[in-house]
């Protein structure tokens, strides 16, 4: 791997550090080593909002445990809730061709680790 494909391949999670943190410096994750290679709890909607009868936007899931829910520009932001409730602090997002992953405690982007899988693990539609 180059250089520049280092940076290309990087750029995304740089772009949503700015974003949600308001800086591109990687912030240190005090809890990689708890990322499981879950298996989720559905994998079409959240179970909650379809419940409620209420639309979501993104869907996001727990690395924790498998949860999944909506995001936090949703209106109920239930993964949000789950995480206020039992403290899992590790989120991925659940959309077609993303794979960040967010930190809750430590307001942190990160990359998937390797030994997750790539982005079609998860949900490809």
């Amino acid at each position: 791997m180059t250089a520049d494909s280092d940076r290309t391949s990087a750029e995304p999670y740089r772009t949503l550090r700015k974003l949600w943190t308001g800086t591109t410096d990687e912030r240190p994750c005090s809890h990689v080593e708890l990322i499981q290679k879950v298996t989720p709890s559905i994998t079409t909607a959240c179970a909650e909002c379809a419940e409620l009868g209420d639309d979501f936007l993104h869907l996001r899931i727990c690395l924790i445990c498998g949860y999944v829910g909506c995001c936090d520009l949703a209106k109920n932001h239930h993964m949000r809730n789950h995480y206020e409730e039992t403290g899992h602090p590790l989120i991925q997002s659940f959309e077609p061709m993303e794979d960040w992953i967010w930190c809750y405690v430590d307001e942190a982007v990160l990359a998937p680790p390797e030994w997750l899988g790539g982005l079609s693990r998860l949900r490809t539609k």
